[in-house]
């Protein structure tokens, strides 16, 4: 009897990674159209609130940018960024950024709110837009951590299936494997799914995700690379037939 041939070294490892690196395109993709799709205009959406919940001295107030020019007016385009001027832009997107980790709206909101809430607090200490943005984003996943943590387990929370009329037309406009995609990461483990997030819908570096989450860089790193794997096992799991025609390639 013949021995079995063994694999040329390090085959397993370049399997692996060609692997990862199909899923990982997939993810990507999915993600940056469910973000395009986000920042479009929709019609017929009810007009968001204006204002955070805050006194209407502070929404006014412009962050404190040291040696900033005082004669600066509101109307130049370089002028600081007031509560109010964050809230008009960013809140439409931390919002969905929020849905993605938590699966619900209206738990969503309340999730950016306290976020706007909380900056109010530190405004004072901050030191320009993006710290402010910095602190925005990371309040927005604490708070959909602390909200996962009030949910006794995963298993005996159901994502519900009624939605609002914005997150039902962003996921019917993805395609099928797209589709497939985004059920998968509800089923991720909290971190997991915080990491992809970051990474695929909000755009955010390895340092900016490690930053934002409290964890290191090689942690964001070997977070996403078992993130990867349990979509791809979740994908397969739920249609192995199906998942099998899915286009892993990359690109958006």
């Amino acid at each position: 009897m013949e021995p079995v041939p063994e694999e040329p070294s390090g085959a397993t490892t370049t399997v692996g990674r060609v692997k990862t690196d199909r899923i990982e395109g997939l993810v990507e993709r999915t993600l940056t159209r469910q973000r395009r799709i986000d920042a479009a205009p929709a019609s017929g959406t009810p007009a968001q609130p204006g204002h955070p919940i805050v006194p209407e001295q502070a929404r006014a107030e412009p962050i404190p940018v040291p040696d900033s020019n005082p004669d600066t007016t509101a109307g130049d385009s370089d002028a600081p960024k007031t509560l109010a001027d964050l809230y008009a832009e960013h809140r439409a997107r931390l919002v969905r950024l929020a849905v993605l980790l938590v699966d619900q709206q209206a738990t969503a909101e309340d999730v950016v709110q306290e976020a706007f809430t909380g900056l109010h607090r530190h405004w004072g200490g901050l030191r320009d837009e993006q710290a402010a943005l910095g602190y925005l984003r990371t309040a927005v996943v604490n708070g959909s951590r602390s909200v996962l943590r009030r949910r006794r387990t995963a298993r005996d929370y159901v994502p519900p299936h009624m939605v609002n009329a914005r997150s039902a037309e962003s996921l019917a406009i993805l395609s099928v494997e797209h589709q497939a995609v985004v059920v998968a990461l509800r089923q991720l483990p909290a971190r997991q799914r915080e990491v992809l997030v970051l990474r695929y819908y909000a755009g955010m570096s390895e340092a900016e995700i490690a930053e934002t989450t409290g964890i290191s860089k090689g942690a964001v790193k070997s977070t996403a690379s078992r993130a990867l794997a349990s979509v791809e096992k979740v994908l397969r799991a739920a249609d192995p037939v199906d998942s099998d025609s899915f286009d892993f390639g990359r690109g958006a």
